[in-house]
């Protein structure tokens, strides 16, 4: 079992970042600094859920807990600031998309890995092994080949480390040890997905998946801003779309750029949070796609010349 006190904190490191951002406007500091008090007790409640429950129940009381803590942050702290800075700039410094970084690993160390006793798997954020070159020549033999390891940034992660020893002599008299992480598990997570996005998150899951042949790419969005289309010519194994909803439009969001647009049009900004809040049933999916990867085992040979397939 992973130890709660070991999960990353990515949305913690955004807000003491941007505490510490000397573009923050004076006024906003006590925002963060409420903020940052107000992360530390949407933790505790999330390590207080109980995982004696069942999975649906527990999944329930977390999205619950998800959409209370970010509807604080997204409308209280970002979109009432009488300041501009945060609202114009939370793209740049990831205060909203980083809560899911941080409640992903929480989901699923208790939905999925509370009876799995095995220190060497990693949850959460992650630079995960992509690929693997060496740049030696006959007449330059270098130490080990010249291996290179080439890893790219996940967002979400199921992850084991590797360590690995490399040496023209059987006997390692000299060699080059590399480590880094293997992951089973890769989400990429997009708080609004366009088809841009799309396209590059398909080349990444590509990468993660020639890598290890065993592995999941799942694409992860709050808001769809793209026509949906079939993941089946690429590599990501799943589009999850966490609140089911299309991204405000455009001729509304532009309302909001100035402090008085947002004051003017606070009531529609409310309604849409409250209209399209985290789904449970989508996290529920995510639960299970990553249930059955655990679980896996041999199949029984009665059992399957009885089904006729495995």
């Amino acid at each position: 079992m992973i130890s709660m006190q070991h999960l990353p904190t990515p949305h913690l490191e955004k807000l003491n970042a941007t505490l510490e951002n000397s573009k923050l406007p004076k006024e906003d500091i006590p925002r963060i600094e409420l903020a940052i008090k107000r992360y530390k007790e949407w933790v505790v409640e999330l390590s207080a859920v109980d995982e004696d429950k069942n999975t649906e129940e527990i999944v329930q009381e977390m999205v619950m807990l998800l959409n209370q803590y970010r509807s604080f942050l997204d409308l209280e702290i970002i979109f009432d600031s009488d300041n501009d800075f945060l609202y114009r700039q939370k793209g740049q410094i990831k205060l909203d998309n980083s809560v899911i970084e941080e409640f992903l690993p929480h989901l699923i160390q208790k939905c999925v890995l509370s009876d799995v006793h095995d220190d060497s798997i990693f949850l959460g954020p992650k630079k995960a092994f992509s690929s693997l070159y060496f740049t030696s020549t006959l007449d330059d033999a270098m130490v080990s080949g010249g291996i290179h390891v080439r890893t790219k940034d996940q967002d979400f992660t199921v992850a084991r480390r590797v360590y690995m020893k490399t040496s023209y002599s059987p006997k390692f008299e000299q060699y080059e040890s590399k480590n880094f992480y293997i992951a089973y598990v890769a989400a990429e997570c997009k708080t609004n997905l366009d088809k841009t996005m799309f396209q590059e998150a398909s080349a990444t899951a590509n990468d993660v998946k020639s890598s290890l042949k065993g592995s999941k790419y799942y694409l992860l969005c709050e808001w769809l801003d793209m026509t949906p289309q079939s993941t089946a010519a690429t590599s990501i194994d799943e589009v999850l779309i966490l609140r089911r909803a299309k991204r405000m439009n455009s001729n509304i969001r532009s309302k909001f750029g100035k402090a008085l647009g947002r004051k003017s049009n606070r009531q529609s900004y409310v309604d849409f949070l409250n209209n399209s809040p985290f789904d449970v049933s989508v996290f529920e999916r995510l639960v299970t796609l990553i249930s059955g990867l655990v679980s896996i085992e041999d199949p029984i040979e009665d059992d399957v010349l009885k089904r006729g397939y495995f």
